[in-house]
């Protein structure tokens, strides 16, 4: 006899685990043992969607007083009078409610469902769940169009669908990714087990991987995957006892875990009032219900005063995991007493979960989800001010939400709460955990300072100890790129020394299961090239390396430079997103600049080009305050027309189809209907993953596929980009804890300088924590500042480098004081001295001058851009990325050799690395192209039909027309040339900007 491999192999397997027989053993005698039962195919009601034999059981098992009374007034009929209630309630509302809420018939209320109890709970809730009857039922019969059609298995609870299943094997060549998930794909989704709501999932498994959708709409069906990982990517790792997804029957299917779903996890999404076929079903994926579950099950075990790093790709459903942590951490017990924060085995280990976010849409989303889940209405409370966050807390909320922004400000003040346990969620953790904002957060934790102290050392250890992660309580940290600080200080310390997230998911397996698009998949990259001039005789002396990065400011943010950019990001917008329809004619784009300037003058030049379009859409900017430029005062409101609060909302529809930004947006901003990116902005590190990764939103009401993503940069080199990613594409570890002994060597550095006094540092110090007005401390920074500005013989350079070490010490004490296992009283000191002294230190490069006089000297002749690599894929490495704590070496002003040289060899090297659109040296470039702007001149229809033409329009025509032309005639003496004007539209475009700009210059 040889092992069965078929598909029915797969269904006796998962049969035999929940119900302890299959069918077929049952048959044959075998006692089914198991907690699940085994449904007859022929006790489905098809009509209904109900096994009906185990629905009537349960009712008349566990609540046989409720049905009496029906059957007493209704004795033919009571069956058909609970169905038909049943029907109703379920069309409407779905089965999710029917599970939670149960069914109302005249004066009974029928419960369908008993949830599992909690530590806290009686032994009657113990005894409820255990009359739940779980059972699952093969080769089910739900069509009423065609009677013979199946599906392979369905999971009830007391009657009730939760789960269809239809089952493939690998070996036989049918696969759960392909056919599992056509065959629901040809479902007919209007049969009523097969309608949405009615179950709260259907899966396609197989022996290797599992997929899910909660909606079957056709060929439309959306399926996400239900796979634990491997080796950071998609699918399992294999499985020693059996097959890779046997983790789905023995423990995702288990009724502790099951109901545990359907109580904590599974939400209902849409407006109140829509109809249910509008709303969308929440299933958690695996990752998201194992991290909850696995930091639920560590805290219960460990108690209060941990860390949790938890690094989730961007993109992979991090607000809905944050949701149903915060929720079921208030409902957390501890499994025994002598562990830190246990009061008593039925009393939760914390008193409140306060979630930091710095995505303001995060809070509202927070909120309603969580009252979704949760009974009792009035436990979520949102802190925007000191007084709300006080009160929440003096009241028992037992969820508070604020934002990194508010939250260092809005807990100034508040009581001693020593005595309270808090578990703190920070959203991106590396956005809240450094800085004033840890240490204000970490103080109202521990709270530990007395107003009352009256010595000033005392009351000093006293800030130190409050700044420390406090052991009342626990933080659980959420990014998707973690920093060596947020490793540090969040991460699982491992018995080498190094540290590693306590749970991850990675972008590579979300990439690769398709839950994010993969943004690097078309990158394409451009290069400038660009000529500058001497306008000056004279030949100064310049630092070359900041004369080079001035020359390149410079020509980048000229005019000139973003208007031939915007009208290529137009040139390729138009085409390959608004007309070809991207995302079902959705689609939208995102420009990223410099700094708010570029992002103005972008905006300007974008409305410019658009209007000669006729406006075929409009384009929004967002940026903070306001600014001004050439003389005019700017901002966002007055630049879209609308409020800034608005500005989401509007960019939402479909009339707007690009954004402008510079800072504001490239975190935090989910929009997916954007699809195409032009970056002209240095992006490295983590700012290039997270501005990049606006792009990565998956929608399948949209449609959108890898495909549908652009990116032009025009800005960064690939090589650049891959640099940026690969730390976060798997895993990210620290190699090890950052050495504080650099702090020695900065603090002895700045005491030799003579800037402060070790009097006025302590005189600071006693003030300031005995809460004395500001003004008595102003005279001793000013005193210092003074000192530091006019009294010191010191140069412009040791300025700066005192200036840097001082700013480095704040901020590496700064971050390292709340996880450093020892206190320094001295380095404590000068940090609070320093925060407020370093702002009042005025400093000059000596050099500033110099290179603003640069720009004087210099002219733009000419400026192009040449396509360097096109819709190319950008490769991840997929090892394990090890970072390096913070540098040791403190750093200084100018280390090294400046290397100066005369304005005339800048400009030539300048030009020579630059200056690159084709073979012709620099000097053959110009001449060529002041020949061909002189031909122009000379063309017969130069006069008359451009230069005295009035209409914009039929201007730019004719312009396009003789250059044509002249081009044309020049073809077999410039080949090269011709080629690259007629093959390459950016070079064209940049050829014409400059051909304009040198006649108008004329």
């Amino acid at each position: 006899m040889v092992s069965n491999t078929k598909e029915i192999a797969l269904e006796q397997a998962i049969e035999r685990h929940l119900a302890g027989a299959s069918t077929e053993e049952r048959n044959a005698g075998a006692t089914p043992t198991g907690p699940y039962r085994i449904g007859n195919p022929s006790d489905f009601d098809a009509i209904h969607a109900l096994d009906t034999a185990m629905f009537w059981e349960f009712l008349e098992t566990t609540q046989g007083k409720q049905i009496e009374k029906l059957k007493t007034r209704n004795p033919s009929d009571w069956q058909a009078k609970i169905l038909g209630q049943f029907d109703k309630l379920v069309n409407r509302h779905g089965i999710l409610h029917i599970l939670k809420k149960g069914i109302a018939v005249d004066d009974a209320v029928l419960t369908c469902m008993y949830p599992a109890p909690l530590a806290s709970s009686a032994q009657t809730v113990h005894d409820n769940f255990a009359a739940n009857i779980w059972s699952v039922t093969r080769q089910v019969r739900y069509s009423l169009a065609n009677p013979l059609e199946e599906v392979d298995m369905v999971l009830f609870l007391n009657g009730l669908p939760l789960v269809t299943i239809e089952l493939k094997n690998a070996w036989t060549g049918q696969t759960a990714r392909f056919h599992g998930q056509k065959q629901y794909r040809d479902r007919d989704a209007t049969q009523p087990l097969m309608q949405f709501g009615r179950a709260l999932v259907h899966m396609a498994v197989d022996t290797d991987e599992v997929f899910m959708a909660t909606k079957l709409a056709g060929a439309g069906t959306w399926f996400l995957p239900f796979n634990k990982g491997h080796n950071e990517g998609q699918g399992n790792p294999p499985n020693p006892n059996g097959h890779k997804t046997a983790y789905l029957w023995e423990e995702i299917f288990a009724p502790a875990s099951l109901s545990g779903i359907i109580q904590h996890f599974v939400l209902l999404e849409g407006k109140k009032n829509d109809p249910l076929v509008k709303k969308s079903m929440i299933f958690p994926r695996y990752q998201q219900l194992d991290v909850v579950r696995k930091v639920l099950a560590h805290t219960s075990e460990n108690g209060v005063g941990h860390s949790y790093l938890i690094q989730h790709s961007a993109g992979s459903g991090k607000s809905n995991s944050i949701t149903w942590a915060a929720y079921q951490l208030i409902e957390t017990y501890p499994e025994k007493l002598d562990i830190p924060g246990a009061k008593a085995l039925d009393a939760p280990l914390f008193d409140s979960v306060i979630v930091v976010t710095d995505r303001r849409l995060l809070d509202k989303q927070l909120r309603d989800n969580i009252r979704d889940f949760s009974e009792v209405k009035n436990i979520v409370a949102p802190a925007l001010r000191s007084s709300d966050l006080k009160a929440a807390l003096e009241n028992g909320k037992k969820i508070i939400i604020t934002t990194i922004q508010k939250f260092p400000f809005i807990i100034e003040g508040i009581a001693d709460l020593s005595d309270n346990r808090f578990a703190v969620i920070i959203d991106e953790a590396h956005s809240g955990q450094s800085g004033q904002a840890s240490d204000t957060m970490n103080r109202a934790m521990g709270g530990n300072a007395d107003a009352e102290t009256e010595d000033a050392q005392d009351a000093i250890v006293a800030a130190m100890q409050s700044r420390k992660m406090r052991g009342n309580a626990s933080y659980f940290a959420f990014t998707a790129t973690p920093k060596n600080t947020t490793l540090e200080k969040f991460g699982t310390k491992q018995p080498d020394g190094s540290f590693r997230p306590f749970h991850l998911y990675s972008m590579k397996q979300a990439i690769e299961e398709g839950f994010i698009l993969n943004v690097l998949a078309n990158y394409t990259t451009y290069k400038s090239y660009y000529e500058i001039q001497k306008s000056i005789e004279d030949n100064p002396l310049f630092d070359t390396a900041k004369a080079q990065k001035k020359l390149r400011a410079y020509v980048e943010r000229s005019q000139q430079t973003i208007n031939t950019k915007a009208e290529i990001m137009l040139d390729h917008f138009i085409p390959q997103v608004v007309t070809a329809k991207k995302l079902r004619g959705r689609g939208k784009g995102m420009i990223v600049t410099q700094d708010i300037e570029t992002a103005i003058r972008y905006y300007k030049a974008v409305a410019t080009l658009l209007e000669k379009r006729g406006n075929p859409f409009k384009v929004a900017i967002a940026f903070s305050g306001e600014k001004k430029i050439d003389g005019n005062l700017y901002t966002e409101t007055e630049m879209n027309g609308f409020g800034e609060d608005k500005t989401r909302e509007k960019f939402d529809e479909d009339e707007y189809r690009l954004l402008i930004v510079a800072n504001k947006y490239l975190t935090g901003f989910d929009q997916p209907k954007l699809c195409a990116m032009y970056v002209d902005k240095k992006l490295q590190h983590v700012l290039a993953v997270q501005a990049l990764s606006r792009l990565n939103r998956s929608s399948s009401k949209l449609n959108k596929r890898t495909e549908d993503l652009f990116v032009l940069d025009f800005f960064n080199s690939a090589e650049d980009i891959k640099a940026a990613f690969d730390p976060f594409y798997t895993v990210t570890t620290l190699s090890e804890a950052t050495d504080v002994n650099m702090l020695h060597d900065l603090l002895a550095h700045l005491d030799s300088v003579g800037v402060y006094e070790a009097a006025e540092v302590e005189a600071f110090i006693v003030r300031y924590f005995a809460g004395d007005d500001a003004q008595a401390l102003s005279h001793l920074i000013d005193v210092a500042a003074d000192r530091f500005n006019t009294d010191l013989d010191l140069t412009d350079e040791d300025k700066i480098d005192f200036k840097i070490k001082a700013r480095q010490f704040v901020k590496i004490y700064g971050q390292m004081a709340s996880i450093m296992p020892f206190e320094v009283l001295a380095w404590e000191k000068l940090f609070w001295f320093l925060k407020f002294l370093v702002p009042k230190l005025k400093v000059k490069d000596p050099s500033a001058d110099a290179l603003d006089a640069l720009l004087d000297a210099v002219d733009l002749s000419s400026y192009g851009l040449e396509r360097t690599k096109l819709n190319q894929e950008i490769g991840l490495d997929d090892s394990l990325t090890e970072l390096d704590p913070q540098n040791p070496n403190p750093r200084g002003f100018r280390e090294g050799e400046v290397q100066e040289d005369p304005l005339e060899e800048i400009i030539r090297n300048f030009n020579e690395r630059w200056f690159q659109g084709w073979s012709a040296t620099p000097e053959e470039q110009r001449v060529k192209f002041v020949n061909i702007v002189e031909s122009i001149k000379t063309h017969p229809d130069f006069g008359t039909k451009y230069k005295e033409n009035s209409d914009p329009h039929t201007k730019e025509i004719a312009f396009e027309k003789i250059l044509q032309e002249v081009m044309l005639k020049r073809r077999k003496d410039e080949l090269e040339l011709y080629k690259l004007f007629a093959s390459d539209p950016s070079f064209k475009a940049a050829w014409t900007e400059s051909a304009k700009s040198m006649l108008q210059s004329n």
